[in-house]
């Protein structure tokens, strides 16, 4: 066995540092606000049972009813790019913000969230468009920034829209999503400003006195004799007295303020779905189209006590949201709100960024294991990369199996469903390597590739911002399929992902003398990497046809040459000329290992490219990681350079040492 190569060692250490730090500036730096932490005047931090109080507020959205932490978010995460921020008090303390307390002061404390910085401006051009003073390049605005360039921005995004989306610029793009995120983030803003105002009753005043004002509540129980009354003085003298249409139209404005944004009030009659926001409520019942006004006053009136509670302390707005969460509890369907609990506590615990941290060390500890050889402390290493991998491994499953429950669904139903369950079943599949081989090679590949796939889904997580437990479309909504078809091709990725990943380890460890010539290892790898490319080409194919038996079911015919499934049928073709170029001699064991890694730009295709297509009845429409998916063919075509490089040089020493030993042979017979 020769010594392993100095140079080869520095040189992936090299690469190891920088993929170490790539992974660092992903899982930091990039959700980091630019500059200095902003000071908000007045800004008091919510007590701790107070958020955990709200947190738990059910309310419709996206088709099913969430916490008001989900809701809160994953609107922060669409406004603010994170899910968390940080600001300093007028005594220069600084406190993050969760999403929970962002939205909170949102609507029950707008005067103190338009100071907050909750838009992420990724170009400065957006805001030099609209007049608006410009920080950096990219950070992050409060509304009171941006509100001066309001006009502006709207008129701006008008005249973008009609431009089709694929032809507009960037600057365009992000000018209507500003403009969109402003105008949601108002209603918000606004939405409880019935409760905090009230209605203003014109002429009231005495004596100089203010205008006396009353509670919308108040002034809905009165509809009934309102409205009839207010038509028989329009009848009778041709106008409304200007007093009863500043009446009309302060509750309007309420209402409307309130119309969008929390659809927070279960319906009165148990059989319908939809859920009312407090707009809606006072609308209807003020216009005498509510089927039972007088549930709807109670639910306008236990707001208005919460919110006004709020100015003498948060105990009482405790006791009196308290009172208002157990009103919404006790006429929701059980079934709707059972797994409240539960989804609040799967997003506080952050799984899988507990889960990234732990794989993150994994990584670092396998190096430091590969490094160090078969020396004592290697063998510490090895354990310290075993267990943080198994307990990072352990809470990604946690963090699925409780999502099977909040769903009611199989794992697998969406593009975040697949990074997660491809990074948790790739990671397990590793260590079932490891147990069987015990080469420490694919213990050391397990938490780089969990590392890496969390990355993705939090990348993905940040630019779609859509809630991924939402309900499936109706075609979509099946089980049976999502058990069979879906997992069956997804675990066929995972297959073909992790022999690509312990192929790209080959070719370094080969190329660069890291094993030094240990043929019991590279044989052990070949193996296993066939063996991998077997259970993907197996499982491609059964997932496949599967697929095909759905589409007659659902769509009406077996093949319609989708992209996606034509991403499935090269996955098939592609490991299935390997396995016979493989069978037949055709390739050995570098031309196995350099198709291995083509694999996964196949897989990649299939998996994620496709759905920048925009065609196809399997195209899921969005555009987050065109860049990623490109750097990643990119380093899957250097590891092949790199591979050829290696595979000809050392052909070239062998040929050399074969004809070096065939001259000394016919010297030495001369």
């Amino acid at each position: 066995m020769q010594k392993k190569s100095k140079v080869g060692s520095w040189v992936f250490a090299i690469l190891a540092a920088i993929g170490l730090v790539m992974a660092l500036v992903n899982l930091f730096i990039d959700n980091m606000p630019k500059g200095e932490v902003q000071k908000v005047e007045g800004y008091k931090p919510w007590d701790k049972e107070t958020i955990d109080l709200v947190s738990e507020l059910p309310l419709q959205d996206g088709g099913r009813i969430k916490p008001f932490s989900t809701f809160a978010g994953f609107k922060m995460l669409g406004y603010h790019g994170a899910r968390s921020m940080k600001v300093k008090d007028d005594a220069g303390v600084v406190h993050k913000i969760k999403p929970t307390a962002w939205l909170m002061e949102t609507v029950f404390r707008p005067h103190v969230a338009i100071k907050l910085p909750t838009f992420r401006i990724d170009n400065s051009k957006v805001l030099e468009a609209i007049d608006v003073k410009q920080k950096g390049r990219r950070d992050r605005y409060s509304y009171e920034e941006i509100i001066e360039g309001r006009e502006k921005l709207f008129e701006l995004a008008k005249s973008y829209e009609p431009i089709e989306k694929k032809k507009r610029d960037p600057e365009q793009q992000q000018t209507i999503d500003l403009a969109y995120n402003i105008r949601n983030y108002e209603a918000l803003l606004g939405y409880f400003s019935y409760a905090i105002t009230g209605v203003k009753l014109d002429g009231t005043g005495v004596d100089g006195a203010p205008d006396q004002r009353v509670d919308f509540s108040a002034v809905m129980s009165s509809a009934p004799g309102l409205i009839p009354e207010l038509e028989r003085i329009k009848s009778e003298q041709g106008r409304v007295p200007e007093r009863l249409l500043s009446l009309l139209q302060q509750i309007e404005d309420g209402a409307n303020y309130a119309k969008y944004g929390l659809f927070m009030l279960p319906p009165a009659d148990t059989s319908k779905k939809d859920w009312l926001t407090a707009g809606n409520a006072i609308m209807e019942t003020m216009t005498l189209k509510s089927d039972k006004p007088d549930v709807a006053i109670k639910d306008i009136a236990a707001t208005e006590v919460a919110v006004r509670e709020l100015a003498n302390g948060e105990k009482g707005f405790r006791e009196a949201m308290t009172r208002w969460i157990k009103r919404t509890n006790d006429r929701a369907k059980p079934d709707d709100i059972k797994f409240i609990s539960l989804e609040a506590t799967y997003f506080k615990r952050d799984f899988f960024l507990n889960a990234m941290i732990l794989f993150l060390l994994g990584s670092i500890s396998s190096l430091v294991m590969w490094g160090l050889g078969q020396s004592r402390v290697a063998k510490l290493f090895y354990w310290v990369t075993l267990s943080t991998t198994v307990i990072a491994v352990a809470l990604c499953v946690t963090a699925i199996v409780i999502r099977c429950i909040i769903m009611q669904r199989p794992p697998v139903g969406n593009l975040y469903d697949t990074v997660i369950f491809i990074g948790t079943t790739g990671v397990i599949l590793s260590l079932v390597v490891e147990w069987i081989s015990r080469n420490r090679f694919s213990l050391g590949i397990a938490p780089v590739l969990g590392t890496a796939l969390i990355i993705l889904a939090r990348r993905y997580e940040v630019g779609d911002a859509g809630d991924h437990l939402d309900p499936l479309v109706a075609v979509l909504d099946s089980n049976y399929w999502l058990t069979t078809h879906v997992i069956c091709i997804t675990l066929g990725y995972t297959g073909g992902l992790l022999a690509a990943m312990l192929s790209c380890g080959y070719i370094l460890m080969r190329g660069l003398n890291l094993d030094g010539d240990n043929k019991e290892l590279r044989r052990s790898l070949t193996k296993v990497v066939y063996g991998c490319i077997c259970l993907t080409v197996f499982l491609s194919l059964v997932g496949t046809v599967l697929g095909g038996i759905w589409a007659n079911y659902s769509w009406g015919r077996f093949w319609g040459w989708d992209p996606k499934e034509n991403g499935a049928l090269m996955i098939v073709l592609w490991t299935l000329a390997i396995l016979h170029a493989r069978l037949g001699g055709i390739i050995k064991d570098w031309g196995l290992h350099l198709a291995s890694i083509f694999t996964a730009c196949v897989i990649a295709f299939s998996w994620w490219h496709v759905n920048f297509l925009g065609v196809g009845l399997h195209n899921y429409g969005f555009t987050t990681g065109k860049g990623t998916i490109w750097i990643f063919y990119i380093v899957m075509l250097v590891f092949m350079l790199f591979g050829f490089m290696a595979m000809f040089m050392e052909k070239s020493s062998v040929d050399h040492k074969v004809q070096k030993n065939l001259d000394d042979a016919d010297l030495a017979k001369s």
